[in-house]
């Protein structure tokens, strides 16, 4: 008689990241708990609700989740529910008698407590140590340090998160070996700061010598760099960029602004004309590499001379992927305690519209400059006859898709193609998305 498991539910709030420590979590309860999607609407016996509190809206929708969560587990739903994560990290003292409801509270640092808490704390997890959230995708994202010793004047993580923690090499590529076992072809690394990388525990900066290991992997063919800093970034990581083709053309950098006012004011260490220099520098370094970036408007100090240096900027550098937000003030944060929030909702609504403006021509120009051209792109996952592919130049989850209509001479049934590379031929392009042709 099979024995009965008790039901888990997760629920993953926030970024990559979040859910990378939810998946490893997840992992050292699979043989006590029976794990069911985020989205299961019958009884569970516990959820597991991992929080984000970054940003304002971040913080409301972990609140909504919660609330939620205590709505179902009134109605006799749930049995218990364990809330960790950045938003009770944060928050652990106002919310923990605002919401009696919730059984268990812990912050982000608290894995192994959370471990205990579910009673799995000296499991062993097997495979990769993690239960993907949807293990059909051939793209996993793998987490190389904790914590940010980083002080932009703006950010609330390094006392959400601590201080930075590298994992050390060995373990990240035994991690990256069994998710190339389970049928993974691209990695996605994934930090606070990945550029800084090994500091603390090799005392130079190693991500360009972690590319080259991970490279070796039998089964990775593509190894993508998100949430790098432009302060110290280190070259030998352009070098293998260039040099190295599993190492995709493809740079995440968040840069927040070009005007040395605002830059200042931000603490981010660099002024506008060493980002300058640092961008035609990766240009050059790297031909067709494919830049993403972020920008935050109404950032104290942000007058109009200032915003129309960012336009400037933006025109000049021409991001291929270009995301922004608008200023908020978050609490704790040195620029709340130091700076005027002076920039009204009014403005910074105007200047964020302005500048998504001028970049979705920008975007549209670079698809269509693709089209006409023969590319290699990954399959992740098929819609009907359409398989939903990407190439170097995308990562998923934030950048456009290339739909591919599926042909027989492709050679296997529609369902078994994710995880497939193939060769397609660009016919149409818009902002963001572009439509493409199997070429045999």
């Amino acid at each position: 008689m099979m024995e009965h498991r008790e039901i888990l539910q997760p629920i993953t709030l926030g970024c990559s990241k979040n859910t990378v420590d939810t998946e490893h979590v997840l992992a050292r309860c699979a043989q006590r708990y029976e794990i069911v999607p985020e989205d299961y609407a019958g009884r569970v016996d516990c959820v597991l609700l991992n929080t984000c509190g970054f940003i304002g809206d971040a913080k409301q929708e972990s609140v909504e989740a919660i609330f939620s969560v205590i709505a179902r587990k009134n109605a006799g739903l749930v049995g218990k529910v364990i809330v960790f994560g950045c938003l009770s990290q944060r928050y652990m003292e106002q919310i923990r008698d605002m919401i009696p409801e919730v059984d268990e509270w812990y912050g982000a640092r608290d894995l192994e407590p959370v471990l205990k808490a579910l009673g799995v704390e000296n499991v062993r997890p097997s495979g990769s140590g993690r239960v993907r959230r949807d293990s059909t995708l051939p793209y996993a994202y793998l987490k190389i340090s904790e914590g940010c010793d980083r002080r932009c004047s703006y950010c609330a993580i390094p006392f959400i998160r601590g201080r930075h923690r590298s994992v050390p090499m060995e373990e990240i590529v035994q991690e990256a070996g069994a998710l190339a076992a389970e049928g993974v072809r691209e990695l996605i690394l994934i930090a606070q700061d990945t550029t800084y990388y090994g500091l603390d525990l090799y005392h130079r900066r190693a991500l360009g010598e972690l590319l080259g290991k991970l490279s070796e992997i039998e089964g990775i063919e593509w190894i993508r760099i998100h949430y790098s800093y432009p302060d110290s970034f280190p070259e030998d990581v352009l070098d293998q960029m260039a040099s190295n083709p599993k190492v995709c053309r493809y740079l995440d950098i968040p840069l927040q602004h070009v005007a040395d006012k605002v830059l200042s004011n931000m603490h981010r260490n660099v002024d506008g004309a060493w980002t300058r220099e640092l961008i035609a520098k990766m240009r050059s370094k790297v031909p067709g590499i494919v830049l993403r970036t972020t920008v935050i408007v109404g950032h104290p100090g942000e007058g109009r001379k200032e915003f129309e240096e960012l336009l400037d900027f933006v025109r000049e550098a021409r991001f291929e992927r270009l995301g922004a937000f608008r200023y908020s003030e978050e609490e704790g944060t040195y620029a709340a305690e130091n700076f005027r929030d002076s920039v009204t909702k009014k403005t910074k609504d105007r200047r964020y519209d302005k500048l998504m403006t001028l970049q979705r021509g920008i975007s549209f120009a670079y698809n269509q400059s693709r089209v006409g051209s023969e590319i290699r792109v990954l399959v992740d996952s098929f819609s009907g006859e359409y398989l939903v592919c990407r190439s170097e130049f995308e990562s998923p989850e934030v950048d456009g898709e290339i739909l591919v209509r599926y042909d027989e001479a492709m050679g296997v049934p529609v369902e078994s193609m994710p995880g497939r590379f193939i060769n397609v031929r660009i016919t149409a392009a818009d902002d963001y998305d572009l439509a493409a042709e199997f070429v045999n």
